[in-house]
């Protein structure tokens, strides 16, 4: 079996008002299981690039292979920003 990595979940950005209430700093730790109290809809714009840094993939784009900058959830009024970081729990 493939090696699995644990991965940091952080707003780093949030412009509006996010109805799941998530503001800049806010933290997740994603290891076998969803985080709880993350927003559905933006756990599954993260959800491609976190199984990629969970099984040590890296993108070719990206300066830091341990840390994806940033994705945005779906909601284009009110964007809340994502950076995602593989850690060791």
């Amino acid at each position: 079996m493939a090696k699995r990595y644990n991965v940091k979940v952080k707003v780093v950005k949030q412009v509006g008002h996010c109805a799941a209430e998530h503001k800049v700093g806010d933290e997740f730790f994603i290891t076998s299981k969803t985080p709880g109290g993350m927003c559905l809809s933006a756990f599954a714009a993260l959800y491609p690039t976190l199984r990629v840094l969970q099984f040590g993939g890296t993108f070719p784009w990206v300066k830091d292979p341990e840390v994806y900058p940033g994705i945005a959830c779906p909601d284009a009024e009110n964007p809340v920003v994502f950076e995602m970081r593989r850690v060791e729990l």
